[in-house]
């Protein structure tokens, strides 16, 4: 568990340079890749799904089924969140601007560091990043149901929520390929995106379907919060710089 987080990472930006490598655009497919690698490393996401396969395995249910549902919830933060970009994308081609998007979405992007940073070294700082109080007592809701479908609901509902709590590295990536990136081409930049940023939910899932390993990567998420919050906002802050002076 110890370099659990590293391996996450690094596997996703393995998965980052093999696509790359298949890809025309190499350099705009990094900067997307990273920002979602950023947006991956989402401990509200995380928690949401620890929380729903401890609640299983304390009804008894069995690895596979604990599988199965925690694969339609990340199917539905996958859906949602390639919707939401979608009608982003759609939102900015309608505004226009070429080559200004890019510049607002990293400003937001240093934006969304910085208060990551301030939430990681001050924690009474006012602005967090967080999912909405008002959506949590619906997530428990779905999750004691237990069923595939409304795990699905449940990811759906997470998607939504988790928008605003880490959407800085989506809305910069989004702004780089309404600047950059041809209709299809930057339909399949989006589901790029979106499949790493779900890539270590998937490594959460095959490692906490596991009875006996999912209280130890609980004490890991709990013990790492902090330096996640830390290593994720000075990323931000960095991949904004960048973005910002291409």
């Amino acid at each position: 568990m110890k370099y659990f987080g590293i391996v996450i990472i690094i596997g996703a930006i393995i998965l980052i340079l093999v696509l790359a490598g298949l890809s025309g655009g190499k350099s705009l497919l990094l900067l997307i890749g990273a920002a979602a690698v950023i947006d991956g490393v989402s401990i509200c996401a995380f928690s949401v799904l620890l929380l729903t396969a401890a609640f299983l395995f304390s009804t008894g249910a069995l690895r596979s089924r604990v599988m199965i549902i925690g694969g339609f919830y990340i199917l539905g933060i996958f859906l949602v969140y390639t919707l939401i970009g979608l009608g982003i994308l759609r939102v900015l081609v309608f505004l226009g601007t070429p080559h200004f998007v890019a510049k607002i979405g990293a400003l937001i992007l240093i934006l969304f560091g910085l208060i990551t940073l301030a939430n990681r070294f001050f924690p009474a700082f006012p602005i967090k990043l967080k999912i909405p109080e008002a959506a949590h007592r619906k997530m428990a809701a779905l999750m004691e149901r237990g069923s595939a479908p409304m795990a699905f609901l449940l990811g759906c509902l997470v998607g939504l929520s988790e928008f605003p709590c880490t959407g800085g590295p989506y809305l910069a990536a989004l702004a780089l390929l309404h600047d950059r990136a041809t209709h299809w081409r930057g339909f399949a930049y989006l589901i790029v995106y979106n499949l790493i940023f779900t890539f270590p939910l998937v490594i959460i899932l095959l490692i906490a379907s596991e009875r006996k390993l999912l209280d130890r990567i609980r004490e890991w998420k709990k013990e790492k919060t902090g330096s996640l919050k830390l290593w994720s906002g000075l990323a931000m802050v960095a991949l904004g710089v960048i973005i910002f002076l291409l």
